[in-house]
C-alpha cells in the first residue's frame, strides 16, 4: 500500500504544479504571512507567482517590506533573493469596490443599466459592505486572475473574517441578498413602470412602508427599490460567475491550505473548515499551525539551576519563566495532537519567531519552516 506524502512534501508539490492556492483561516492566525511565504517559495523555484490579499490592514505590504500595495499586480524586486530562471513574484491588494463595479459593468444589459446602478446612492454606500461582498469579490477576482496568462500560480489570502467558513458561503449569502424576488414578494403591489410608487404606498396603509418612511425617508426607499430593480438583470450573471468559481475551487489545479494558531478555538475552526472542504469535494492540501512554542528541553533548566554566577532571586524567577514556557509548549502540543487525531492529518508547525516578519528575509525564514529541506 502506497504511503501518503507528508504534508510538507504535498505542499511543495502543490507549489510546483498547481494553478490556484487558497490560504484560509480565521482572523489573526497568520494567513497573510503564510500566503506571502508560500508565494515567495514558489517564485524562488522558478514560477511566476501572484499573491493577492483582501486584508484591509495592509499586512501583506508590511510582510513584503512595502508601505502599500496597489489594486493591480506589482512586480517585486527579488535581486537580494535571486529566483531560479523564470521566477517572479507579484503582489496586489483587492479593491472590493472596483471589482464590484467591474462585475456590474460586465453583466449590465446596456449602458443605461450600468449607469443606473453605478450612480445609485444606495449602491455607492453599501457595495463594499454588503454581507459577503468582500469574500464574493475575492472569489470573483480569483476567477479573473486564474485566466491571466502572466501568472503560473495565484495565491489568494482570503479576507480576515470571524469565521473562516464565510469564504465558502459568501456567494450564497450575497446572491440571497440580491435576489429581487424576495423584495418583490413584500412590495409587489407597489412596483409600477420600474419604480415603487412610494407616496401612494405609504398612504394606502402598508405598515412596513409607513415605518420605513418614518425612520429612513422616501428618498432612501426610492434608491433602495431602484437598486434592487436594476440588479434584477444582473442576478443571473452573478449566479453564473459564482458557479464558475465553485468549479474552479474544486478543480484538480486548485488547493486549500488551512492556517491556525495552537489555540483551541483556532484549531476547532480549522477542523470544521476541513470537514466542510471534504463535504464540498474541494482539494485540501495541508494544515499550518503558526506561532508554536517549542519545548526547550530540561537541559536549559539544569544549566540555569547550576549557574553559580546568577543571583539566587534572579535564578528563581528565571526558572519560573522557564516552567511557564514549558507548560505552554506542552499544552499547545496536546492541542495540535488532538487536531491530528480528529482530522487524520499531521499539521505543518511554524515556530514562534523572535521578531515580526517585515521583509523578504523574514518570509524566507517562514518558508523554510513550511517547506523544510
Amino acid at each position: 500500500m502506497k504511503r501518503p506524502l507528508p504534508p510538507e512534501k504535498r505542499l511543495a508539490r502543490a507549489l510546483a504544479e498547481l494553478r490556484i492556492l487558497v490560504v484560509c483561516g480565521s482572523g489573526g492566525v497568520g494567513k497573510t504571512t503564510t500566503a506571502a511565504a508560500l508565494g515567495l517559495a514558489a517564485a524562488l523555484d522558478g514560477r511566476r507567482v501572484l499573491v493577492c490579499t483582501v486584508d484591509p490592514s495592509r499586512r501583506l505590504a508590511t510582510s513584503l517590506g512595502l508601505s502599500s500595495l496597489p489594486g493591480r499586480p506589482r512586480r517585486l524586486d527579488l535581486t537580494r533573493h535571486p529566483p531560479a530562471p523564470g521566477g517572479a513574484l507579484y503582489a496586489m491588494t483587492l479593491d472590493t469596490k472596483r471589482t464590484f463595479d467591474a462585475l456590474v459593468e460586465r453583466h449590465a444589459r446596456d449602458e443605461s443599466a450600468r449607469r443606473r446602478i453605478l450612480q445609485n446612492r444606495f449602491y455607492k454606500e453599501v457595495s463594499d459592505a454588503l454581507a459577503g461582498s468582500h469574500e464574493y469579490m475575492a472569489m470573483e477576482k480569483l476567477l479573473e486572475l486564474s485566466e491571466d496568462e502572466r501568472f503560473d500560480l495565484v495565491v489568494l489570502d482570503t479576507p480576515p473574517t470571524r469565521h473562516a467558513l464565510d469564504f465558502l458561503e459568501a456567494p450564497d449569502r450575497l446572491l440571497s441578498f440580491l435576489d429581487t424576488g424576495v423584495l418583490r414578494y413584500f412590495l409587489r403591489s407597489y412596483f409600477a413602470a420600474g419604480r415603487i410608487t412610494l407616496r401612494i404606498a405609504t398612504r394606502t396603509g402598508a405598515l412596513a412602508l409607513k415605518l420605513a418612511d418614518r425612520f429612513l425617508g422616501l428618498q432612501f426607499l426610492q434608491d433602495l427599490s431602484e437598486f434592487f430593480l436594476a440588479f434584477e438583470s444582473l442576478y443571473d450573471g452573478f449566479k453564473e460567475r459564482a458557479g464558475k468559481v465553485y468549479a474552479l475551487l474544486r478543480d484538480t489545479r486548485s488547493g486549500f491550505v488551512l492556517v491556525a494558531t495552537p489555540s483551541g478555538a483556532a484549531l476547532q475552526e480549522a477542523l470544521y473548515f476541513h470537514e466542510r472542504l471534504i463535504e464540498k469535494a474541494m482539494p485540501f492540501l495541508a494544515f499550518v499551525v503558526n506561532r508554536v512554542h517549542r519545548s526547550s528541553g530540561h537541559g536549559r533548566r539544569g544549566r540555569a539551576a547550576r549557574a553559580p554566577e546568577l543571583p539566587v532571586d534572579f535564578k528563581r524567577r528565571l526558572l519560573s519563566v522557564h516552567e511557564d514556557y514549558e507548560t505552554l509548549a506542552r499544552a499547545e502540543l496536546r492541542a495540535v495532537g488532538r487536531l491530528e487525531v480528529d482530522a487524520g492529518e499531521a499539521p505543518i508547525l511554524v515556530p514562534e519567531l523572535e521578531t515580526d516578519v517585515h521583509d523578504l528575509a523574514g518570509l524566507r525564514q517562514v518558508a523554510s519552516a513550511l517547506l523544510p529541506e
